[in-house]
């Protein structure tokens, strides 16, 4: 059963198709949860970067990102940009994942991502973990795939920028890029914010969500 407020949050998974997607789509989310919950496991798994100077920037960054949590992370090595041509490996990975997680809450790419790697690993998750809560993360990119998201986590303005900060310290492999930037994270962060009434916010989408508004 897939519920609004749930209660209590004890288990986590999130997922990325590369190293710092999970950071730029839901790190302030994990940095809500996490503080808010000391201990709360987090399963993670990246589908590309393993073996080399990504997934250490994506080690210590999701260290940074799930203060105090219990952080279990996988990063594989598949190959970045090619992903819908290993779907079998990528499904493998997602439904190990599943089987060794029970999770309150998923943290995913949305599957109107415009990018091939991250649409293909969101239609997985939706199959893998249909009774879960899934929530779709988005990423700004050169493609403009932005939509209307339904689902808002508000964060205060400290919150929005330690983000920015561990995005902008834990990843410099990924510096040279124009659109990685403060000015890029803290603007979509506040247009989310302006949505649903606060100064700043991370923006998801819902594909299915049941009620549970009598309980």
């Amino acid at each position: 059963m897939i519920r609004l407020g749930a209660g209590p949050l004890e288990r986590i998974v999130a997922v990325g198709a590369h190293c710092d997607d999970i950071a730029i789509g839901a790190g302030g989310a994990l940095l809500t949860l996490c503080s808010a919950r000391p201990g709360v496991r987090v399963d993670a798994l990246v589908l590309t970067g393993g073996g080399g100077e990504r997934e250490q920037e994506e080690r210590a960054a999701l260290a940074a990102f799930c203060p105090g949590a219990d952080l279990r992370l996988t990063v594989l090595k598949l190959p970045d940009g090619r992903l819908p041509a290993y779907w079998e490996e990528a499904k493998r990975a997602v439904e190990e994942l599943r089987g060794r997680s029970e999770p309150d809450v998923v943290l995913a790419p949305r599957t109107e991502d415009a990018h091939q790697d991250h649409r293909g690993l969101a239609q997985l998750m939706s199959t893998a973990f249909r009774d879960h809560l899934v929530l779709g993360y988005e990423i700004a990119k050169w493609d403009g795939d932005l939509g209307r998201p339904v689902a808002y986590q508000p964060l205060p303005a400290q919150t929005a920028e330690r983000k920015v900060r561990l995005l902008l310290d834990h990843y410099p492999s990924q510096r040279h890029r124009p659109w990685y930037d403060r000015e890029a994270f803290l603007g979509l962060a506040r247009i989310r914010g302006i949505e649903c009434h606060e100064r700043y916010a991370e923006a998801f989408a819902v594909t299915k969500l049941t009620l549970n508004l009598g309980g």
